[in-house]
């Protein structure tokens, strides 16, 4: 039986059948799916970790318990979990561990365009890439057996066109795969120096022996069609060389990406006149062709930034420009804004208002930098904002402390925002840092996380205590507020900012969106009233517009928060 499947969920059904028993992950987007999909085998044991480096030490455990793991992240959350990545090198595995890494060229959803491709070989541990449904779920079950058979774990590398597109995938039964027993080898699990300096030959043979199986691996394939241009590309790139060239050029496609072969590129390249390499990102292909002495054309065509296109395959290599059918009326930019009724709209207005410098961080409250609110002036990476405030107040000092703050989402404080505040206490700065908790992790769709009292299947869980866990990293002043009230949490940032010690406030609201959030009835305008003075435009709902110079508010909507009914000082907004 076949089945239209995304990408990711296609990664899960490999997961599935090749019976892996335990995932731990951090949502990110576009990766994300993966993790979801596997929670709906029963099979599989899955959870959502606090961040990537604990979700991955928890596959090596498991792998050296002797199942079949799997832990997956957006390429940042590889950075976070590089600690253990790269010493998973060293120990190997003992169950079949595999790591899904999803980048995001084009950076539709995060802070940077960093390709994966160095992380593996900077590791030493093989990556493969699939470039569409079918082939996430085939190099899933094979890369189990992979790291089973070379020792190691492997990476298999997504990219936000192959994780969110969708192909037909056959479906096949679950393999029933024993527990490999666990043996007691502290000269491969303990990574002292001693025995890790024993290991590091070891990686490099295993290398060895991986670079020359990729020479007639089934993953690297040439399609020869008898042309004499040549194409050497990967991923999801191998689908646009294919949509735009068809059979016109040969094509050696490479599934594995680290280590890659060499005489198979060397041989393909012989029988070409001109050799290009397509590939998204970095020059990796390109720079290890070079490397061995195969001359080829690569980024000083397509660059490298962003992503790469049919369109742009086509006009690079057959200069062909594309053409597109155009309006003939300019259409309106819709830049992303916070949904009506966020949580986050009232404490954000409160804080420019305050003309206060906000240290901000990873999630949808990043929007709070964007017009009209446009009160955040830094934002790095998850857990960043907590840090960087306490480094900006050092160098500043008091008068910097009575007039900044960090804002950090409840999830990702979390992640990684924890040991900042625990900075903050311990080494003393007069920091005060704003958790934005709206019952959930809002950025990357709704997962659930240790605050939230339930588990990635919905179960019920222990719930983190924010208040009794700030207590007890040091800070004594932790306050509450909700953020629909915006006088009173503007008195309480004032309050907090005049202490003369560290302190936490806790905005908190339910994100607007949550299922079980019970909203008020939409708001309505009385135009005899309205002067169109635009002041409650201010807050940048969506449900708010002028309309014949008066406020319009849209009743699909508005959720009733009352921000709006606030900042209207002429009564002309009510229920």
């Amino acid at each position: 039986m076949k089945e239209l499947m995304l990408g990711n969920k296609a990664f899960a059904r490999g997961l599935y059948e090749a019976g892996c028993s335990i995932v731990s992950s951090y949502p990110g987007t576009p990766s994300t799916e993966v993790t979801e999909e596997a929670a709906k085998y029963d099979e599989i044991y899955a959870e959502w970790a606090p961040n990537e480096k604990v979700a991955m030490e928890v596959a090596l455990g498991a792998s050296i318990a002797g199942a079949r793991s799997f832990c997956g992240m957006k390429h940042v959350g590889l950075n976070v979990a590089a600690d253990p990545l790269y010493t998973a090198s060293y120990t190997g595995v003992n169950g079949g561990m595999v790591i899904a890494v999803a980048d995001d060229p084009g950076m539709h959803s995060s802070q940077n365009e960093q390709d994966s491709r160095h992380h593996a070989i900077a590791s030493k541990i093989l990556m493969l890439e699939p470039s569409d449904s079918k082939e996430c779920k085939e190099f899933t079950k094979s890369a189990f057996e992979l790291s089973e058979r070379f020792d190691t774990p492997v990476i298999i590398r997504l990219s936000t066109r192959v994780a969110h597109s969708q192909s037909a995938v056959e479906l096949c039964e679950r393999q029933t795969k024993d527990m490999k027993p666990y043996e007691k080898n502290p000269a491969k699990f303990v990574m002292m120096p001693g025995n890790a300096i024993r290991r590091h030959p070891v990686i490099e043979q295993r290398m060895k022996e991986i670079a020359e199986y990729s020479e007639s691996c089934p993953f690297n394939t040439i399609e020869d069609n008898g042309a004499k241009i040549g194409v050497i590309t990967s991923g999801i790139c191998y689908e646009y060389t294919k949509e735009a060239m068809g059979d016109s050029v040969n094509i050696l496609k490479l599934g594995i990406v680290n280590p890659m072969p060499t005489e198979l590129i060397k041989s393909f390249a012989e029988k070409c006149e001109k050799v290009y390499v397509i590939e998204e990102l970095d020059d990796v292909i390109e720079t290890h062709c070079k490397k061995i002495g195969v001359d080829v054309i690569g980024k000083e065509l397509f660059g490298w930034c962003g992503e790469i296109s049919q369109n742009m395959v086509a006009e690079k290599l057959l200069s062909v420009m594309p053409q597109f059918d155009t309006f003939d009326e300019t259409v309106p930019v819709r830049p992303p804004v916070m949904c009506a009724g966020c949580p986050h709209r009232g404490l954000f207005y409160c804080l420019k208002k305050l003309g206060l410098t906000v240290s901000g961080d990873i999630g949808c409250y990043t929007l709070g930098a964007t017009a009209p609110l446009q009160a955040m002036d830094s934002t790095i990476c998850m857990g960043a904002s907590v840090s960087a405030l306490h480094g900006f107040n050092k160098a500043l000092g008091e008068k910097a402390e009575k007039k900044s703050v960090a804002v950090i989402g409840d999830s990702t404080f979390m992640h990684s925002g924890m040991t900042g505040l625990v900075n903050i206490a311990y080494n003393s700065t007069n920091s005060t840092v704003i958790i934005l908790d709206n019952s959930i992790t809002g950025m990357t769709g709704h997962q659930q996380n240790p605050t939230t009292g339930k588990n990635l299947k919905g179960d019920p869980a222990y719930a983190v205590d924010l208040e009794a866990l700030c207590h007890s990293l040091g800070i004594e002043s932790v306050r509450v507020v909700d953020p629909y009230h915006m006088a009173e949490t503007e008195k309480v940032i004032k309050e907090e900012l005049e202490k003369a010690e560290p302190s936490v406030i806790i905005s908190r609201r339910p994100c607007a969106l949550l299922k079980y959030v019970k909203h008020n009835p939409p708001l309505k305008v009385d135009e005899s009233k309205c002067v169109g003075c635009k002041q409650c435009l201010k807050v940048g709902c969506p449900a708010i517009s002028i309309h014949n110079g008066k406020c319009v508010i849209d009743h699909t909507q508005c959720v009733g928060c009352g921000i709006c009914e606030e900042m209207c000082k002429l009564g002309a907004i009510s229920e």
